[in-house]
């Protein structure tokens, strides 16, 4: 047996994370490495005041570390923040969405397999991420 009908038109604003941790560009990529291996979520956004001008994800993390595989931690951050800046490896191509846009829609983009994680703003300023995660949790919720 369902339950209650599943509401199709709910904003992403109902499920979205808000006061979401933030780096910019100022910062060592080592920090960044540091509070992604330190926290739950796996993507960070990259924000010049509120207006979001990038993402750096975990993949993107694990992709420069494997350079120097087996160094110790100390190493691998004097790499990252001696080769590396958060601009020249956060992506800067982002797809987001709108905290008006419907969960289904924010399903639509994590069905296409690319991300899983998008930027809720108004205008260009960061408001709050949706991950898939979130998406999932709301569809288990309606059955």
């Amino acid at each position: 047996m369902l339950g209650a009908q599943m509401k199709r038109n709910e904003p992403v604003s109902k499920i979205m994370t808000v006061g979401v941790q933030t780096v910019h560009t100022g910062q060592k990529l080592s920090e960044v490495r540091k509070l992604l291996a330190d926290n739950p979520y796996h993507h960070v956004p990259v924000v010049s005041g509120d207006k979001l001008i990038g993402m750096i994800s975990a993949t993107d993390m694990i992709k420069l570390s494997l350079a120097i595989y087996g160094a110790d931690q100390r190493a691998v951050d004097a790499m990252l923040d001696g080769e590396h800046s958060i601009e020249s490896v956060m992506t800067k191509e982002l797809v987001t969405i709108s905290s008006k846009d419907t969960v289904r829609a924010a399903a639509e983009v994590f069905g296409g397999g690319l991300f899983h994680s998008l930027p809720v703003v108004e205008g260009d300023k960061l408001v709050g991420l949706v991950t898939s995660t979130d998406v999932i949790r709301y569809l288990l919720a309606q059955y």
